[in-house]
């Protein structure tokens, strides 16, 4: 039963993204259920190392990918996958072909990863994630955090590190200071759960939240 009602959440969230969300492409390969490392969409214009790319670009650890304005990109390593929204930087990092480092410049970006330690670097915060998806919005005077589920070690500068636990979305935070850090409870904003549900879909899972049928599809 509890699985018919994720098959139905899940038929539910794709196609209340419609056409601004998995093109043909990618709903093909999403009902194959297997997707190979690379750059899976690009909305718009994005680079990888400066040089302008397509969707099918193959993004390797040590890469710099980028997006351009009012443009969009979903990046997929192994178990390991983001949705880069406009004007975003991050660069891939690890070894033995797995993810262990990110690093945002600047930018949005909603990501979900795999059963294994992952330091995040954003601007004057460092996060520590295993097995989590998190949307992460890069400025110049803050960072605004969200885990979605999972657990996350946050740590900053004269700043005690800070353990969050959550399942949906209970304690988003502003990150801000760059001589102390502070953590300050914050809104939900500007990610989606049908977002998170296509890029566990891609990486071949299910979002914590819908196993057990608690959870509505909520959009913020």
């Amino acid at each position: 039963m509890r699985n018919e009602i994720g098959r139905r959440r899940w038929l539910q969230a794709i196609s209340a993204m419609g056409a601004a969300g998995v093109s043909g492409y990618l709903s093909e390969v999403l009902a194959a259920g297997d997707l190979p490392p690379g750059l899976h969409r690009v909305d718009g214009s994005a680079t990888v190392n400066g040089k302008p790319v397509q969707s099918g670009t193959k993004v390797n650890l040590g890469d710099r990918v980028a997006t351009g304005k009012g443009s969009s990109a979903v990046v997929v390593m192994k178990g390991d996958a983001f949705l880069m929204r406009a004007d975003t930087v991050i660069e891939v990092r690890g070894s033995g072909g797995l993810l262990t480092d990110m690093l945002i410049s600047t930018g949005r970006v909603l990501s979900v990863f795999s059963k294994k330690n992952v330091s995040v670097k954003a601007a004057h915060a460092t996060i520590g994630i295993r097995g989590t998806g998190a949307y992460i919005e890069v400025d110049a005077n803050e960072v605004y955090f969200c885990l979605c589920y999972g657990e996350a070690v946050i740590s900053g500068p004269n700043m005690p590190d800070k353990t969050v636990v959550t399942k949906h979305h209970e304690q988003p935070l502003l990150l801000t200071g760059q001589s102390t850090m502070r953590a300050e409870p914050g809104p939900v904003r500007n990610h989606t759960d049908e977002e998170l549900v296509m890029l566990e879909k891609l990486v071949g899972r299910v979002p914590p939240f819908m196993k057990d049928g608690q959870y509505p599809l909520d959009r913020y």
